[in-house]
């Protein structure tokens, strides 16, 4: 379980492909303190750190975590939302992230409002957001400001662009969504 608060920014080093597998080494400060057989969420996607390397962790991405996140896309380079599993001792700061991508989101625009930033999200799912609801973009928690079927805007504080991967984010690009918990339970009593 996570919280959708980001911990770190994180930088691919290094891809190697095996067979149907990805493996990606991912150097950041956060790197240090992690173990062999942690969870930690990148970009949202809960992954199994596997080794331990210098300041840097790898991770493994599987033919089904590849077909349902924008995992595909990383290269060398790319910079990665960060966050370790949650403690049940701390304080939940953002909402109930379980680290399963729901699906992926194309940015179609970008609004600069002055002090902060509007990021505007298409999606092709069957999953809903609500106004003032949560939703999880790339891990990181954040307040669906308008929703509508099949799009969805967020606002950024400064703090959130410079502290998470949105200030690397360009239109088209494509970022994995993870919808609110207790929304896709509600969901789907009301399909029954």
């Amino acid at each position: 379980m996570f919280t959708g608060i980001i911990e770190e920014i994180g930088i691919v080093s290094a891809i190697q492909k095996e067979e149907g597998n990805i493996h990606f080494a991912i150097e950041s400060q956060l790197s240090a303190a992690l173990k062999i057989d942690q969870s930690v969420a990148h970009n949202g996607c809960c992954l199994t750190v596997v080794e331990l390397n210098e300041g840097k962790h790898t991770v493994t991405a599987i033919h089904e975590t590849l077909a349902k996140t924008n995992l595909s896309d990383w290269k060398v380079g790319s910079k990665i939302n960060l966050e370790r599993c949650m403690s049940l001792n701390g304080r939940l700061d953002g909402h109930i992230v379980q680290g399963h991508v729901d699906g992926l989101a194309r940015c179609v625009s970008i609004i600069d409002e002055a002090g902060s930033w509007r990021y505007r999200f298409e999606y092709d799912a069957d999953f809903v957001t609500v106004e003032k609801g949560s939703i999880t973009v790339n891990g990181a928690s954040l307040t669906v400001v308008d929703s509508e079927e099949g799009a969805f805007s967020v606002c950024i504080i400064p703090y959130t662009y410079e502290h998470t991967n949105f200030h690397s984010l360009k239109v088209g690009d494509e970022v994995n969504l993870e919808f609110d918990i207790i929304g896709k339970y509600v969901a789907r009593l009301l399909q029954r």
